[in-house]
């Protein structure tokens, strides 16, 4: 899951069902099994392999929580009791673990694990499980640390206030077939909780760093509320705040804000996941406006045979590059859905994405409605490889970063040794932040029009609703949304990435806003850079008293 974004952004991982079934809908199933597995905790992987297990606990921001699941039989065994007319293949795709957390002898959440992980080997033969719920180190948001996350945004951030608390885990098995039949349980384990997730931050420790020219941009001298980014600081290096690894503001294009965290620097190459696949935008205005490409209105098979593709259908060759742009062609391609055919994880493993995207069924009720599409953007990518001159890794050098004085800089490439456009390139958060300040002087940089005014408009422009946002829409590969302080809205177009990366362009104050951050796959990646954004740095930069 390397690319995927919008999953996270959302917050709702499609592999749990965050929601409760309703009681009466429930069909019970007792066994008569033998005493119940155990769920037993550790504070660290090393004591995890070593199996030195814990039954009191201090849970911090920095913390790390494992368990071992330790089963008498595996799921698949207990699912056939539940569903003995389905075959192995049916329980797996129709089941799996239900998961229940209490606290202090309340049940605070409880969750039906939606099929596909653990994988079904797994399922089907093994009685141990090792999983993460908290990994700061190596998380990357494995179905265990999403369903940690889940429980803390339902109820679990409310229960665990700082203090002495009991927790209660269980685990029983489920199949969804007509109806919900779930077991008996069949693993649970309790551990003591000191509870310290709000430590007191005093922000006069924090000094923050004092920023410096950088090649292309100036040192701005404008105020802000210096104590309350030295706040935002502080809950970061304590862990409140996690895996952020960089925040760079520039104001009126000058660098106002500039820190680093992680082992990070203004030197470290970073990988924004998804921010790059904006990238692709701009370069496309850049082949218009130099002739390579006609217009957004040019269609797919100007450039390819649709002779050789799987599942012909006319409307598909007629598929322009502005579907692409916005995330509306009528490709049967949604990584919203994990059961789509076009599906990115499905993409990753294929010799050739681009064959895979182009043999895609076409949906007509797909067409023009956007649905976030990535292996769409790697076609784009590969048909401006195709178009430009010199191909799209030179063509962009020359005609993008040279001009901008990024020079350090690295892509990742397709199994074709195309730039991966699906979001596969690294700078640093200084070069990421003039990319945006780009948008900002509407295409212009040091004396010349880089990219075209009216593309900046158009690729800015609210060309889609996003369904089932308020008030949220998609540009030419751009997101845009208010961030609220208080009572009052600030727009912003903006780029974003798997982990909690952002290039943020403020719309009506003259912001760019830069956070690099390695969240990869964590369900709080997203929500806490709305946090940051609208509660410390709009605030501190606007001198609100919000």
């Amino acid at each position: 899951m390397k690319y995927l974004f919008l999953f996270f952004f959302l917050g709702y991982p499609l592999w749990i069902n965050a929601q409760d079934q309703s009681e009466r809908d429930t069909l019970q199933v007792h066994f008569d099994q033998e005493t119940p597995g155990e769920i037993l905790f550790t504070s660290s992987r090393e004591s995890l392999q070593k199996e030195e297990f814990i039954h009191h606990y201090v849970l911090s921001p920095r913390s790390n929580l494992f368990i071992a699941i330790k089963l008498q039989k595996p799921l698949i065994y207990y699912q056939k009791i539940l569903a003995p007319q389905l075959t192995d293949i049916g329980l797996f795709q129709q089941g799996n673990f239900q998961f229940k957390l209490w606290i202090d002898g309340k049940v605070i959440y409880r969750s039906n694990l939606s099929p596909g992980a653990p994988q079904q080997e797994i399922q089907q033969q093994e009685t141990t499980l090792k999983r993460p719920m908290i990994d700061q180190i190596n998380g990357q948001g494995s179905w265990s640390e999403f369903f940690w996350n889940r429980f803390l945004f339902n109820g679990g951030e409310k229960a665990l206030t700082d203090g002495q608390h009991h927790l209660k885990m269980e685990i029983r098995p489920y199949v969804n077939a007509d109806s919900l039949f779930v077991g008996d349980i069949i693993a649970s384990g309790e551990l003591q909780l000191s509870v310290n997730l709000n430590p007191v931050i005093d922000p006069d420790k924090y000094k923050l760093q004092q920023p410096a020219t950088y090649p292309g941009l100036k040192v701005s001298k404008a105020k802000f509320d210096r104590r309350r980014i030295q706040q935002l600081k502080g809950m970061i290096e304590e862990g409140i705040f996690k895996k952020l690894n960089g925040i760079v503001v520039l104001e009126h294009g000058s660098l106002l804000i500039e820190e680093y965290f992680n082992g990070e620097n203004r030197e470290s190459l970073h990988d924004p996941r998804s921010v790059g696949k904006t990238f692709a935008s701009t370069l496309t205005g850049i082949a218009i406006a130099d002739g390579y490409i006609k217009n957004e209105d040019q269609t797919l098979d100007q450039c390819y045979d649709f002779g050789k593709y799987q599942n012909p259908d006319l409307a598909k060759n007629k598929t322009t590059i502005r579907e692409l742009l916005t995330m509306s062609a009528g490709f049967d391609g949604n990584d919203e859905d994990p059961n789509s055919p076009g599906n990115e994880e499905n993409m990753y493993p294929t010799a050739n994405w681009v064959d895979f995207t182009l043999d895609l069924p076409f949906r007509k009720s797909l067409q023009r409605q956007w649905h976030y599409f990535t292996a769409g953007v790697v076609v784009l990518g590969d048909l401006l490889d195709k178009q430009v001159q010199g191909g799209l890794e030179s063509y962009a050098n020359k005609r993008l970063f040279v001009p901008l004085g990024i020079r350090k800089y690295r892509w990742e490439h397709t199994p074709q040794g195309v730039p991966n456009t699906a979001g596969g390139i690294r700078m640093n958060a200084l070069d990421f932040a003039k990319y945006g300040q780009l948008y900002k002087n509407g295409g212009y940089w040091n004396g010349k029009q880089i990219l075209p005014q009216a593309w900046v408009q158009k690729s800015l422009s609210k060309q889609l609703m996003i369904p089932e946002r308020e008030k949220e829409y998609y540009g030419y590969l751009f997101w845009n949304k208010c961030f609220h302080v208080g009572s009052k809205g600030y727009e912003a177009y903006y780029c974003a990435g798997n982990g909690g990366n952002y290039i943020i362009i403020m719309n009506d104050i003259p912001y760019v806003i830069v956070i690099t951050a390695s969240a990869y796959g964590q369900a709080y990646a997203h929500k806490q850079v709305d946090r940051i954004v609208s509660e410390f740095l709009l605030p501190a930069l606007l001198n609100t008293g919000q």
